[in-house]
């Protein structure tokens, strides 16, 4: 097959995570085609259309006969123009797929894509359990990160003080950033022996962030009930990573996986969290059984493989 992924931007890094899994494990073909960039996080990048010439855009118009698989992102369908070119004069006899990534539109407005996908008769992805309470006829497509990249594989453990909290953020006020900060500080103020110092990474380069993240003890995600791929990196990375799954992302979890213990430490609310930072910042070796525990999760449960499975049965389907 060839798969075309069409997409505004790069939803978490998440495009070009597939398109490069897809042709490394795979025998079929990928390719990535994005517009515009956000956040300036430095994903890689396959074919970005503000930084093509002429023969780009004709590299792009043949990738668009060939296809046979249209997988547009987050809110992209065949409307997009990419320079001169519009991708509706391409759509017949494809394959067409959405996938969605919790885009505040879709979030305000689940109604209107429940109608225009039902209206059209076409399958949809998205990428985390919860957004399926939104669009009950998706299918969960579980994200995905190169557990065999330097970058994502544990380093050995720096000086035990500071104990460093990292949280790896786009938009602190949707991602429980000041409850970290508050139980963090609370932590401090109670026993100044204590030796913690809180990382708080936003506005950074994708290799750049994943290298402060292994840097750090501990990884909080967030309290919104779904995790985000800042947890699979960490996850992958050997840290204890906490985050407040709320009960249906831990079935559609435990689903996916076929097993019934997460490596994540679930803290829902401040208290939670407060007491979870308590544990771990005090016992160096339960920091380390826990992070030895989330690597071989994902080296057992989450591989590329292991999500490109799925994908692959809805590719079938189409």
């Amino acid at each position: 097959m060839n798969i075309l992924m069409i997409t505004e931007n790069d939803p978490a890094g998440m495009g070009i995570a597939f398109t490069n899994a897809i042709n490394r494990y795979t025998d079929h073909s990928c390719r990535l085609i994005t517009k515009t960039t956000r956040y300036n996080f430095d994903f890689e990048k396959d074919l970005h259309v503000p930084d093509l010439n002429g023969s780009g855009f004709d590299e792009i118009a043949v990738l668009l006969r060939a296809a046979d698989i249209f997988h547009f992102h987050i809110l992209s369908d065949e409307s997009l123009s990419l320079g001169t070119i519009s991708v509706k004069d391409y759509i017949k006899n494809k394959a067409i797929l959405h996938h969605h990534h919790g885009h505040p539109d879709f979030r305000s407005h689940p109604k209107k894509y429940q109608e225009k996908y039902r209206r059209l008769k076409r399958k949809v992805l998205v990428s985390t359990p919860d957004l399926l309470r939104l669009l009950p006829e998706a299918k969960w497509q579980p994200n995905l990160v190169p557990i065999y990249d330097h970058m994502l594989l544990p380093k050995a453990s720096s000086a035990s003080e500071p104990v460093r909290i990292g949280q790896s953020v786009t938009r602190k006020d949707l991602k429980n950033t000041k409850d970290l900060e508050g139980a963090v500080a609370e932590l401090q103020g109670k026993d100044p022996a204590v030796k913690v110092s809180l990382d708080i990474i936003e506005n950074t380069a994708y290799r750049e962030c994943l290298r402060q993240k292994n840097n750090c003890h501990i990884i909080f995600d967030h309290m919104q009930g779904y995790y985000g791929v800042s947890s699979l990196e960490s996850l992958s990375q050997g840290k204890p990573v906490i985050a407040g799954l709320d009960e249906w992302n831990i079935r559609h979890i435990k689903e996916f996986t076929g097993v019934n213990h997460l490596p994540w430490i679930i803290a829902r609310n401040r208290n939670e969290l407060r007491y979870s930072l308590k544990n771990l910042t005090a016992d160096e070796e339960q920091r380390k059984h826990i992070g030895h525990e989330s690597r071989i999760y994902m080296e057992n449960y989450w591989t590329e493989n292991c999500v490109l499975d799925l994908l692959f049965e809805i590719y079938r389907s189409l």
